[in-house]
């Protein structure tokens, strides 16, 4: 009986696939899935912090697949995509996370550089997707999330290939969307668009600046993002989620003023992602071709070197999810105020 039930306990608890899990926001949200009990499988290019994560998910009280993949690889990813139902079972949701970029200005960016970089951050979301589907549609259910970005719509300095990839990633998504509204599937996609976080990217990101690179401010820590996912999965009906109050500042005013937006980031833009420290090239890690954390000893987690400034909670966040309770609050209130207010014509 004791095995029967352990076997029903596994069933019932959801496989979910995370890209880029080996650090920063992949990594969080592994973690997040593990202490919902799910099966986690964690793709990643970095061995070392592929494993320390996949620890990270057992501790947390899920079960753990980690995969050494190379998203920009698509026959890879629907390998992996393979050996996860064969191993875990059939996918629920799929995570699409992995990124990597390139911080200078437009024109110092080396065509190969730009290539990789697509490669991974837009290619290895579709091919993630793409293997996603391919299990996902015959069975009529699943969810997918793609890791997005205030910056997938409101683009900034020094950072045209990362939000060149995110607007990209927008586009694709959107036109899957339509595609599966119209075949009325089960399937869901959903977006999670981010604010400035505090992942070790700053640490070891391809840069041409002259200063260390670093997130805008407000920061906030992967765990908020790990969060958001969590809660688009919970609602995948929702086209986009967002998260942070930044966010949603630089979004409306995207909407409202974008061309004041353009002038104030050509006056702030350059500073707001540089710190005062310089830049040593040759003792900074580069994660654009090869993982910095592939060896043993080399992990570097989920958390930046931001972590003095970096928010662990959006207040943001907690007012979406619970909306309705204050909803509800805010009726009563207005009923509290409007009836004491009625008292008081009636006395006088």
């Amino acid at each position: 009986m004791a095995h029967t039930a352990d076997r029903t306990a596994r069933r019932a608890a959801p496989v979910v696939v995370v890209t880029g899990a080996s650090a920063g926001v992949g990594r969080a949200t592994a973690r997040a899935f593990g202490a919902r009990g799910a099966s986690v499988a964690l793709l990643a290019r970095g061995r070392d912090g592929l494993e320390r994560a996949a620890e990270e998910v057992r501790a947390a009280g899920g079960r753990a697949l980690p995969l050494v993949v190379d998203v920009a690889d698509a026959a890879a990813v629907d390998a992996a995509a393979g050996r996860v139902e064969d191993e875990l079972g059939p996918v629920d949701v799929w995570v699409n996370a992995a990124f990597t970029t390139v911080f200078a200005p437009a024109e110092e960016v080396r065509p190969d550089e730009l290539k990789r970089a697509t490669e991974v951050t837009y290619f290895g979301f579709v091919y993630g997707t793409q293997a996603a589907l391919r299990r996902m549609r015959p069975r009529d259910r699943g969810t997918i999330v793609q890791v997005g970005s205030a910056l997938a719509q409101r683009s900034v300095p020094l950072q045209s290939v990362y939000c060149g990839a995110k607007h990209a990633i927008q586009g694709f998504t959107d036109s899957l969307r339509c595609e599966l509204l119209h075949d009325r599937s089960g399937v869901r996609v959903t977006m999670v668009q981010l604010p400035g976080l505090n992942t070790p990217q700053f640490s070891w990101v391809l840069t041409r600046l002259p200063r260390h690179p670093r997130p805008v401010a407000p920061v906030y820590q992967p765990e908020v993002a790990a969060e958001g996912v969590l809660r688009a999965v919970d609602h995948p009906g929702r086209r986009e989620h967002w998260i942070g109050g930044s966010t949603v500042a630089t979004l409306i005013g995207q909407r409202i003023a974008p061309a004041l937006l353009d002038r104030y980031l050509a006056r702030t833009g350059y500073d707001s992602q540089q710190t005062g420290e310089p830049v040593d090239p040759a003792r900074r890690p580069v994660n654009l071709f090869d993982p910095p954390d592939d060896t043993a000893g080399t992990d570097v987690g989920a958390h930046g070197a931001f972590d003095d400034e970096a928010h662990p909670r959006s207040l943001q966040l907690w007012l979406s999810r619970h909306r309705g309770a204050l909803a509800v609050g805010a009726g009563l209130a207005t009923t509290a105020v409007a009836a004491v207010a009625g008292g008081v014509r009636r006395r006088s």
